[in-house]
Parts: structure tokens; sequence; C-alpha cells
């Protein structure tokens, strides 16, 4: 008797630099715990409630093969120097994110989904600085209530982590550059921010010069998050990498009161997952990362619980 007939699996053409996440079906996980770019405690916790919340149970449910590689080593606020008060700590930051991009880079080459768990989102430098160094310049999607644009020149508080997409950019200057990742680490016409609603005026001038898209809140009030997310990934998408950040603080506070800056009027939780399930659908996105999360603020977990669902759906969960 003959081999019985199996239908053909249904193939997604996607770009060479990009591997299906079908094919790549392992995650590592790597914490950061970093809580010094931003003024309160507790957000380094935050991989521990993430962790907490089912995370590698989740994902195993989904059919991938889970490492946890543990959380890289940062240091406490109480043994760091703040140092320049345009750019608080940043010695420190710009060594724990050396650290993170090394294991960001070595888990990607090997061919995992890098799962970064924040800490505050100056950890997304040592993420972006990782893939940057592994792949070469990329593209990047930031869903965040903030536009994290600021250089020490503009910022209203020295807080880093309301700096790192001008770091990526190479825009916030000489001072964040390293030997553990290459300035720029993105390309300006491959990065879309998706979910912004609170902008300072330095802010706004960085994005309209460097040409980057926005998508701020009111913008997707009037043509949907599907159109926002679809075009979005349209943008991102190319060579080197595709990576996506997200700041639990683009969801409305009812929804996700663990945060740190929190501000009204964010993404639903519909309007959220249905942003990952398309990011999911489109094949492109190589990397992940979680930030914010402060258990500190937080309601029996709720924050940490919807960041698991989020990265479910943006790995393939589906209702049906």
């Amino acid at each position: 008797m003959g081999e019985p007939w199996v239908p053909p699996r249904r193939v997604t053409v996607l770009p060479v630099s990009q591997p299906s996440q079908r094919e790549k079906r392992e995650i590592a996980i790597i914490g950061a715990a970093l809580d010094l770019g931003q003024e309160r405690r507790g957000v380094d916790m935050g991989p521990s409630a993430i962790r907490y919340a089912g995370l590698a149970e989740r994902l195993t449910s989904l059919g991938y093969e889970v490492r946890d590689l543990g959380n890289v080593a940062t240091p406490e606020q109480e043994t760091a120097e703040p140092g320049d008060e345009r750019a608080r700590f940043l010695p420190a930051i710009k060594e724990a994110c050396a650290r993170l991009a090394e294991a960001v880079a070595e888990a990607s080459r090997a061919g995992s989904i890098p799962l970064v768990l924040g800490g505050d989102h100056s950890v997304a430098i040592g993420t972006i600085g990782g893939l940057a160094s592994a792949h070469g310049r990329g593209g990047l999607i930031w869903i965040d209530a903030h536009g994290d644009a600021n250089t020490p020149e503009t910022s209203p508080t020295g807080n880093v982590h309301g700096m790192p997409v001008a770091v990526a950019l190479g825009l916030a200057g000489e001072a964040f550059s390293s030997d553990a990742w290459p300035l720029p680490m993105v390309d300006p016409q491959r990065v879309a921010l998706v979910g912004v609603r609170s902008l300072d005026e330095g802010e706004r001038r960085l994005l309209r010069e460097a040409g980057i898209r926005v998508y701020t809140m009111s913008e997707i009030d009037r043509i949907g998050i599907e159109r926002a997310v679809r075009e979005s990934l349209d943008r991102v998408a190319g060579a080197g990498f595709v990576h996506v950040s997200l700041d639990l603080d683009v969801l409305d506070p009812e929804i996700a009161p663990g945060v740190g800056t929190p501000v009204r009027g964010g993404l639903t939780y519909r309007e959220a997952h249905l942003a990952l399930e398309l990011v999911s659908e489109s094949g492109l996105v190589g990397s992940l990362e979680l930030v914010e999360v402060n258990p500190i603020l937080d309601r029996a977990n709720t924050t940490a619980l919807t960041a698991v669902e989020l990265v479910a759906s943006a790995l393939g969960k589906t209702i049906l």
C-alpha cells in the first residue's frame, strides 16, 4: 500500500530575513529587572510578576519550546550614582543594557525568538541594540502611550526610559554610544509608533524631523486599530530584524493599572489583542518586549496577567 495522502500545508511567503514563527519554535525569555530609567519604584519586579502570571506555561500550550534564561544582572538604585541630571543613571543603564544586548544577540543568532521582560523602557536600548548587533539595522513597532523620543537636551525629567526611541534612531547623542551596539539601530523609514497620546515638545520636533510614522490615539479613533497596525507592519517590513516593543501603559489604566506612567484614553482590551493578533498573522516579527509592569501599583497582578495574554496573541493564539 502507498503512503496515505496528506493535504499540502498552507505556506505564507515571507522575506528571507524574517523566518516564519511556525519555523522558529523556540522562545528565549530574558528578564531585565531595571528600574533606573524612571522614578517610581517597583518596576524591577515586573519580570517576576509576568513569569508568575504563567508566561512559560502559556507559551508552552501554544506549542513553543521555552527557554527561560533568567535575568541579566542589573544594578540597584541605591548603589548607582545618578550622574548627569539630564540622563540620570546613564552609565549604569548602559552597563545593564550591554549585558542584555549580548543575551538578545546570542538568542537571536541561535534562531530563538527573544522575549524580553522589563523593567522600565530603558531596557529597549539593550534589546534593540542586541538585534542590531546581530542583524544590522532593522524595523521597529513601538506600542506605547508615550513617544519615548526625548534626548538629554529635551527631556523635562532626565529619565532615560523616555529616550530609547531617540537612542535607536541614533539621535540621542554620543553619550549613548557603546561597543555593545551600533548607532543608529533602526531605519527611521521603518519605525512606527502606535497608541501615542502623550508627547513632549522636543519629542514632537524629533519625530517630525526624523519622518517617523506616529499613530496617535486620536487617529486610531478615526481609522481603527486594524488599519493602523497593518500600515505599521507594511512600513517596518524589511531586512535585518523587526521588533515589537510593548509598554503596558498603552492600555487604558482601567485595564492595566499596574504601570508607572498611566495616561487615560488608551487602547481597549480587544484593540490591544487585535493589534497583536495582526502582528502574529504577519509573520514578520522576530522579537518581542514587554515593559513597565509595576506590581506595587497593580491590582491582583491584573496587568501582568494581561501582558501574558497579549504575548500569547502576538505568538499565535487564536479564538478558533
